[in-house]
């Protein structure tokens, strides 16, 4: 039987190769790095208006994800597709914008079309090319070096390498400038409100109960009355609050319990305070959701309470309003 190419491939090893030619090309652009990227750096950080990714082809799609990472860190952002904007779509780019171009090659015809209107416009260009000779890295106030020795494709075609190490520097620039401008937890938070991201940094005052939904008593309530409040309610707790509404204490489960062991003829005749656990596991309404989650597996319970500075109870979240908020 003769033997063919299929027969002899080994995906595994094949796999290994692409893997190693794109680290190759990542670590290949730590030696690079000097004051072009600082530069660049620079002019991101004092952009008056927006970021402008723009490049053709693959290079397009690694643009859309350094202006998305670019938007999710702090820094406005958009992706302007080349070709449009030589049909119409200029009025995306506005004076104080910084433009980030994408080039391989750096003779890309539709993004050297754009350079002269750039320069018209008053509007800084950073070039990540793969010669920083080419006609778009001379004409770049700072370009950037991504350029490979070889693409990871076995026919040495494909786009591979190269878009890997565009990507990896575009992520540096991204998150360089996002360091500079002090984005912290705080900041990803308030731009990542839906799904799980956003779930795991809402604040407490967005996922605990409030108002009429919170299980509460007076401290003077009849123990029928608080088993009736806690069933009702369905947390297996209830707040006991004073006359002028600040948290006295908490009432569980598992106080019901021990006082059903210790006195269950009298229960019934007990009041609120009589049972209560003083002093509860509080938390703040402005703490991250992830914060009170911690909270709640460190104390081993189910549910905190939320209060004011004051004492003043505001709400209750229980463990099943955090699902979806650890850590990823």
């Amino acid at each position: 039987m003769t033997t063919t190419s299929k027969d002899v491939f080994d995906a595994l090893e094949t796999a290994k190769t692409v893997l190693s030619i794109e680290a190759r090309a990542i670590l290949d652009l730590i030696p690079r790095l000097d004051d072009s990227f600082r530069k660049a750096v620079g002019l991101l950080e004092s952009c008056r208006g927006r970021i402008v990714t723009t490049g053709l082809g693959k290079s397009g799609i690694i643009a859309r994800k350094i202006a998305a990472t670019m938007a999710s860190t702090g820094s406005p952002a958009h992706f302007l597709h080349p070709v449009e904007a030589i049909h119409g779509d200029l009025g995306m780019i506005a004076q104080g914008d910084v433009v980030v171009m994408l080039s391989n090659s750096g003779e890309t015809p539709e993004l050297l079309d754009l350079v002269a209107t750039l320069k018209r416009l008053d509007v800084s260009l950073i070039a990540l090319v793969g010669n920083a000779q080419s006609s778009l890295g001379r004409n770049a106030d700072a370009a950037l070096n991504v350029g490979v020795d070889r693409e990871a494709c076995p026919l040495g075609l494909a786009p591979t390498a190269s878009t890997t190490a565009s990507l990896a520097l575009g992520d540096a620039l991204a998150l360089t400038l996002s360091q500079r401008k002090g984005f912290l937890v705080e900041d990803f938070a308030r731009l990542h409100p839906g799904g799980v991201l956003g779930k795991k940094f809402a604040r407490v005052g967005d996922l605990m109960l409030s108002g009429e939904q919170v299980p509460k008593v007076g401290l003077d309530t009849p123990m029928e009355d608080v088993i009736y409040e806690m069933s009702r309610k369905g947390l297996g707790v209830t707040t006991v609050v004073t006359a002028e509404g600040r948290l006295a204490g908490l009432i569980s489960d598992g106080d019901l319990r021990r006082h059903l062991q210790s006195d269950r003829e009298r229960i019934l005749s007990l009041k609120a305070a009589d049972c209560m656990t003083p002093n509860p596991v509080t938390i703040d309404i402005e703490s991250l959701a992830t914060a009170a989650l911690n909270r709640m597996e460190t104390r081993k319970i189910t549910s905190l309470i939320v209060t004011d500075q004051s004492g003043r109870l505001e709400g209750v979240i229980h463990l099943h309003h955090l699902w979806g908020t650890e850590m990823i």
